[in-house]
């Protein structure tokens, strides 16, 4: 009888779990991975193009975002800072130098000027406001590079 009670303790579950079948699957797909990734090209983006006007108008509002992202609006056919303007009332005063065009042309249209160093965020926002007043020629003034 000692026999038997022996064979009874010496057999006992054991309660891990086997790693080696999960490492291996691991490395598996890392490898596959590590080769299929140079293969991947990058995608490429296609930025637009800047077209240059044949002349540029003779009645135009500017609208100028400095470094500090302070708004300056002014006459593009007049020499001169332009005039401060908040935000909230961009729109209108826009709408006012617009509305100086000589009789039967189409509304002046706008042109925004930013410096280098403003945020995307800006000049979109400034965009965004004028196109929402419903001001249709909203233009950005670009600098080629040579």
């Amino acid at each position: 009888m000692p026999a038997v009670s022996s064979r009874g303790r010496g057999r006992r579950t054991i309660n891990e779990i086997n790693m080696v079948p999960f490492i291996d699957v691991m490395l598996v797909l890392l490898i596959i991975f590590m080769v299929t990734a140079p293969l991947i090209t990058p995608s490429q983006i296609e930025l637009p193009t800047v077209g240059q006007a044949a002349r540029q108008p003779e009645h135009f509002v500017q609208v100028v975002i400095d470094k500090d992202e302070q708004l300056k609006v002014r006459e593009g056919s007049t020499k001169g800072e332009g005039q401060d303007v908040p935000m909230s009332q961009l729109v209108e005063r826009v709408s006012q130098l617009q509305g100086t065009a000589p009789e039967g042309t189409a509304p002046a249209p706008v042109v925004i000027s930013a410096d280098k160093n403003v945020k995307y965020e800006a000049v979109v926002k400034v965009m965004d406001a004028l196109q929402r007043a419903g001001i249709e020629r909203v233009g950005l003034s670009v600098q080629s590079s040579r």
